[in-house]
């Protein structure tokens, strides 16, 4: 008679078998505004160091057929962009033959499209806003409200420009002058990163880099994504025996010991600023 021993080896061996036959797709999901500061009041942020970890556990995997992005951003900081991109290229340089899908749900604009293009295809949803290939920046004015409270503001400087857009002056015509040029050499970086990627795709029109953004149909039309389709979709097509596996993060020790959080002030100016962030897509 077989030993319960016997039965769960058996059980076991056949488990680990049928593992070392699945094939992987690895997922990264990289979703919330792009910027160098998290928040906690926010509902997810993307920065280099934040998913740096996921994207290596993602192209770790053995038996790796694709890795899937799933972005769902409205855009943020151009170097965070940048430097999440490059890194997704150097990662898949490493594995010459397993291809990069970006999937975008409810938006991949601004930021949240330069992040889509790092990968060698693009998918969207019929309903998702795609696009925003562009540069905006924003602030408030405040001058005049010290007066009114009384409050004197002292501020020294060593170099002209050192105080450029200060919100608590009035604005100068020269320095919107040089941050319109900084705003120009960025766009073009963008429309470079995005002929490179999308090359022969694009459609010949110069509609695609006013900042403007589509929804999928469209998108796809223009060149900007290569089909509409969702993860489970396109991979049950194209992987129909791969096992879709996400990549999590590693959170820092200091982050599971809840220690190291921003103060509760500017978290919620974080929070602010990220809500208006997505609020430009009606979300």
């Amino acid at each position: 008679m077989t030993s319960v021993t016997d039965r769960l080896t058996s059980r076991i061996s056949r488990i680990g078998d049928r593992g070392d036959r699945t094939d992987v797709v690895a997922v990264v999901k990289l979703h919330g505004v792009i910027t160098p500061t998290p928040s906690p009041l926010a509902r997810g942020t993307i920065n280099l160091a934040g998913v740096e970890s996921a994207l290596t556990r993602a192209f770790d995997h053995d038996r790796l057929k694709a890795v899937a992005l799933l972005i769902n951003s409205p855009g943020g900081a151009p170097t965070q962009s940048g430097l999440v991109a490059e890194r997704i290229r150097q990662l898949a340089a490493k594995k010459p033959g397993v291809p990069v899908l970006a999937f975008c749900e409810d938006v991949a604009a601004s930021g949240g499209y330069w992040l889509a293009c790092a990968a060698d295809e693009i998918y969207a949803h019929r309903t998702s806003m795609v696009g925003s290939i562009g540069v905006i920046s924003g602030g408030f004015g405040f001058t005049g409200l010290l007066d009114r409270f009384g409050i004197e503001r002292r501020v020294h400087t060593a170099g002209e420009n050192k105080k450029r857009l200060d919100p608590f002056a009035p604005e100068k015509p020269e320095d919107v002058e040089w941050l319109k040029k900084m705003h120009a050499q960025l766009h073009e970086m963008f429309v470079d990163w995005v002929k490179e990627r999308r090359g022969e795709r694009l459609a010949d029109t110069e509609e695609l880099f006013t900042g403007d953004v589509w929804l999928g149909a469209k998108a796809a039309e223009l060149g900007l994504v290569d089909g509409i389709g969702n993860l489970r979709q396109v991979v049950e097509q194209r992987y129909p025996d791969a096992e879709i596996v996400v990549a999590e993060p590693k959170k820092p020790l200091l982050a599971r010991l809840g220690i190291g959080a921003p103060a509760a002030a500017q978290a919620l100016l974080d929070a602010v600023a990220q809500r208006v962030a997505w609020s430009r897509y009606g979300i």
